[in-house]
């Protein structure tokens, strides 16, 4: 998108200018700001741009990673005695979208192997281990951000909380996944926070290899992730508050170009991602299902 002025969607997102005035917190979820960081113009179309920039066609994998997570989060609703695995598996596919496939025959196939993925990981979960949150709504707040967001699960295991996030992508994390992940450490800490309890193991369950990867994060650790997302959101609020007072929206949100551009919702209107990787097929991420 070129030559066309943006309106803000939240100009309360920027620091307040007064003398005198305390600056505002920054309002946003760790994957607001990751956003930002991955590529600043596909942030401004997402969350400033006013029109919003139509969409492309909805994903596939963004599907089968909506339904298993419907699935286990409606598990922990079901009376006790109905929580088996065969369960989590009619829960996926009362909550199955069509959407992103290339036909119904794919669907199919891809609603039976994520069903499989959902009942063997909820085989190796203790139905009787509540967990303290489900879905939870989490926050917190430092000098410059108020963060917020929803946690796939919250264990408590020796007295301590833990952090899960189910992924369903084509590869196994690792434990540098889980150190790495500014979104994992702001979600331990905005859960200590809002629970009133230690939180520094963070987790990611892989459903289609049964993998766990973990990372118990220090103070320092934590600092420095914290650290990161503030930087982040003082870019973010000098980019708005410059693009606000008048400059070029393209270039004061530029573009991250490479090969993910392909995948990106928004490529039909940046010249620069359309040039720099081919479209990719709203199935494409999905792994080739075996022949038979």
């Amino acid at each position: 998108m070129t030559g066309r002025r943006s309106r803000l969607r939240d100009p309360g997102a920027a620091q307040l200018a007064l003398t005198g005035m305390p600056a505002r917190l920054f309002a946003a979820t760790p994957s607001r700001l990751i956003s930002f960081t991955d590529c600043p113009r596909r942030y401004r179309m997402t969350y400033l741009d006013r029109p919003a920039p139509p969409k492309g066609p909805p994903w596939a994998h963004n599907s089968v990673g909506s339904a298993a997570h419907t699935a286990l989060k409606q598990w922990w609703d079901l009376p006790r005695p109905r929580r088996t695995a065969a369960a989590g598996g009619g829960l996926l596919r009362s909550c199955w979208s069509g959407e992103g496939f290339r036909d119904t025959a794919q669907s199919e196939q891809w609603l039976e192997r994520t069903r499989g993925w959902v009942e063997s990981y909820l085989g190796t979960v203790d139905p009787d281990a509540e967990p303290i949150g489900v879905e939870r709504h989490v926050a917190t707040r430092t000098t410059r951000l108020a963060i917020s967001g929803r946690v796939d699960r919250i264990d408590e295991r020796d007295g301590e909380l833990v952090v899960v996030d189910y992924k369903t992508g084509r590869h196994p994390p690792g434990q540098d996944d889980a150190r790495a992940s500014l979104a994992l450490a702001l979600y331990a800490v905005a859960t200590a926070r809002t629970l009133h309890q230690p939180c520094s193991l963070v987790e990611l369950h892989h459903l289609p290899s049964g993998v766990v990867a973990s990372w118990r994060h220090d103070g320092e650790s934590l600092a420095r992730h914290t650290g990161r997302a503030e930087d982040t959101a003082v870019d973010i609020t000098a980019a708005t508050d410059t693009m606000a007072a008048g400059a070029d929206p393209d270039d004061v949100f530029p573009p991250v170009v490479g090969p993910r551009c392909g995948w990106c919702d928004y490529r039909q209107h940046c010249p620069d991602g359309a040039a720099a990787a081919s479209a990719r097929d709203p199935w494409a991420a999905l792994e080739p299902l075996p022949a038979g």
